[in-house]
C-alpha cells in the first residue's frame, strides 16, 4: 500500500531572537556578518515554561484546524524529538492525551536531530505498507535553545525552536516513494550535551572558554563545527546519489531539492558541491533559524503553498544528523 503526504502545519514560539538582540549581547557580531555567513534574521525560542511536548500539541492541534481532519481518525502518533519533557513516560504518550487522540492507538518517540523528519516518514510508511495504520501523525519538535550556553554566541545565531506536525495517510498530495539512511557512531562527540542521562546524571559544572571567548561545558550543548562541517560534505553527496539510484532517478530529474535547512554557508556549500542550480535549490531559514527535526516538513510546506512544486514534480529532500545519522528520501508531487 502507498503512503503520502496528506497535510503539514508548524508551530512557531512567540519569542523571537533577532540578529539585533544577539549583536546587544555580542558586539563582537555584526548584523552584516550573521546576514552574510548564517543567513538566518530572526529565530524563534521557547518560553522558559514551554517545552517540545508543548509545542507539539499546538502544532498537531494547528494541523486538524487547518485542514479540518477528524482526530478521531488518527491511528498512530510518532514523536521525534532530543529535548523531551521527561525520561519517562514517553512524551508520545503525553501528547497523545493532550490531543484527544483515542486510546486505541499507537504511540512513541524518536530521538534524532536533524534526520528525524525523514526516519520518522519511513516509519510511518512501514505502518501504513505493513497495514498496521492508515492515518499516521508524525510531530517534530525541538527546544534546542534550551541546550544552550547563554553566552554561546555561534549556536545561538543558528538554532530556532519549532514544532512541526505531518499526517501521512493512504492518499495525499505528495506520494513517499523509497529511501536512503545511514548511520556512523563514531562521530557522536562531536555534537553532543554529555550530562543529564544515565552515563552522567550529576552537571560536572566544567565550562571554559576557548581563544575566541566561546563556551565549551558539559552540561551545555557542543557542537565541534568543524567535524560536523567535514561529515557533511563528505557523507552528503554519496547520500544524494543513493537516494537518487535507490528511485532509479537521475539528478536533472529532480525537479526541486528542500534539503536540511542548516544554513546559508553549510547550504550554499553543498549546492556548489552538488552542482544544483539555484532555481531548483530551496530555503526556508531565514526567518526561523535551524529548526533541527522539522527544517525539512516547515520547507516543504512552505515551498508547496509558495508555488514551487507543481503537480509531477519529484521532490529530493535530504538530511545530515547528529550521531551520525543522515537520510534522503523523494516525494512524487
Amino acid at each position: 500500500m502507498k503512503a503520502y503526504i496528506k497535510a503539514i502545519s508548524y508551530y512557531l514560539p512567540k519569542t523571537i531572537l533577532t540578529n539585533e538582540d544577539i549583536v546587544k549581547q555580542f558586539p563582537e557580531w555584526t548584523i552584516e556578518k550573521i546576514d552574510a555567513k548564517i543567513g538566518i534574521s530572526k529565530r524563534h525560542n521557547a518560553s522558559e515554561n514551554e517545552t517540545a511536548t508543548d509545542m507539539a500539541v499546538e502544532a498537531g492541534n494547528k494541523l486538524f484546524e487547518e485542514y479540518s481532519f477528524d482526530r478521531a481518525n488518527i491511528d498512530y502518533l510518532l514523536f521525534c524529538t532530543q529535548s523531551p519533557d521527561y525520561f519517562l513516560p514517553t512524551s508520545a504518550c503525553v501528547i497523545q492525551h493532550r490531543l484527544g487522540l483515542p486510546t486505541n492507538i499507537g504511540a512513541f518517540d524518536i530521538n534524532l536531530g536533524c534526520s528525524g523528519f525523514i526516519y520518522g516518514i519511513s516509519v510511518a510508511k512501514g505502518l501504513i505498507a505493513g497495514g498496521m495504520a492508515k492515518n499516521v501523525l508524525l510531530i517534530t519538535s525541538e527546544t534546542y535553545s534550551k541546550h544552550l550556553h547563554p553566552k554561546d554566541k555561534g549556536n545561538r545565531t543558528i538554532f530556532g525552536d519549532a514544532a512541526a506536525a505531518t499526517l501521512v495517510s493512504t492518499e495525499g498530495f505528495a506520494d513517499i516513494l523509497n529511501f536512503s539512511f545511514g548511520t556512523d557512531g563514531q562521530g557522536a562527540n562531536n555534537l553532543i550535551v554529555k550530562t543529564g542521562g544515565m552515563r552522567q546524571r550529576e552537571p560536572l559544572n566544567d565550562l571554559e572558554f576557548d581563544e575566541f571567548d566561546n563556551p565549551k561545558s558539559s552540561d551545555y550543548l557542543y557542537m565541534d563545527g568543524a567535524a560536523i562541517l567535514n561529515y557533511t560534505l563528505d557523507y552528503f553527496p554519496p547520500l544524494v546519489f543513493d537516494t537518487l539510484q535507490k528511485n532509479s532517478l537521475e539528478l536533472q530529474d529532480i525537479d526541486l531539492f528542500v534539503f536540511h535547512q542548516a544554513n546559508k554557508y553549510l547550504m550554499t556549500l553543498l549546492r556548489k558541491k552538488l552542482r544544483i542550480q539555484e532555481e531548483k535549490y530551496f530555503r526556508y531559514y531565514e526567518e526561523v533559524g535551524n529548526t533541527v527535526s522539522s527544517t525539512i516538513p516547515i520547507a516543504l510546506i512552505e515551498a508547496f503553498k509558495g508555488g514551487f512544486v507543481k503537480k509531477g514534480y519529484n521532490v529530493m529532500s535530504a538530511a545530515p544528523g547528529l550521531g551520525y545519522s543522515w537520510a534522503g528520501v523523494i516525494f512524487k508531487f
